[in-house]
């Protein structure tokens, strides 16, 4: 939720820089880079809240929480190189990409071992 806070408060101060007004999306490239970045990690945090949640309960704490930090950790990377430059995003989005479907793959096998192998 910091994280979220944190990418909202890059779009007001640059919604404030280049004096773009609530509700326009469009203006300075600088500010169009900074507002999709935000709106690209909040579509996706549900997601990872989900899969971390039942990776963590059905796989295990440790092991989900270490992915859960991994992917926070490039998903700040991502917005900060995206809101650079739009080529910026592009590591830190296939390694986000790559920790979901990591995330994927243990809330399953949890669930499997949970409910087919007791």
């Amino acid at each position: 939720v910091l994280f979220l806070a944190y990418f909202t408060m890059q779009v007001i101060h640059a919604r404030r820089k280049y004096k773009i007004s609530p509700p326009e999306t469009r203006g300075h490239p600088e500010f169009e880079r900074t507002f999709r970045a935000q709106a690209n990690c909040s579509e996706y945090f549900p997601i990872f809240i989900s899969l971390l949640w039942v990776a963590g309960i059905f796989f295990h704490q440790g092991v989900a929480a270490a992915c859960g930090l991994l992917y926070l950790y490039t998903r700040l990377k991502y917005f900060q190189g995206y809101t650079v430059a739009a080529q910026g995003r592009l590591a830190p989005l296939y390694a986000s990409a790559w920790l979901l479907w990591l995330l994927v793959g243990l809330a399953l096998a949890g669930l499997l071992a949970h409910f087919l192998w007791p």
